[in-house]
């Protein structure tokens, strides 16, 4: 069974150093103040390596994935 991974940013965490666009622009944009503007929540197959790296990557820790489903 395949588990839906849901991408979130705790907004009131960030502080808008703009790497989790670099590491994952796909899913990631920035807006004019440079904090995260996610172009969709729902993590394909193909890019959780990609999301993972940039989870990992956060210096203030306020991206992440949860997994969604049973």
């Amino acid at each position: 069974m395949t588990h839906t991974r849901t991408l979130r940013v705790d907004r009131t965490a960030c502080t808008g150093r703009g790497l989790c666009a670099e590491l994952l622009p796909e899913l990631v944009d920035l807006d004019e103040w440079g904090y995260p503007v996610l172009l969709q929540i729902t993590v394909p197959t193909r890019l959780r390596r990609h999301a993972r790296r940039a989870v990992a990557a956060c210096p203030v820790l306020a991206l992440r994935t949860d997994r969604d489903g049973g």
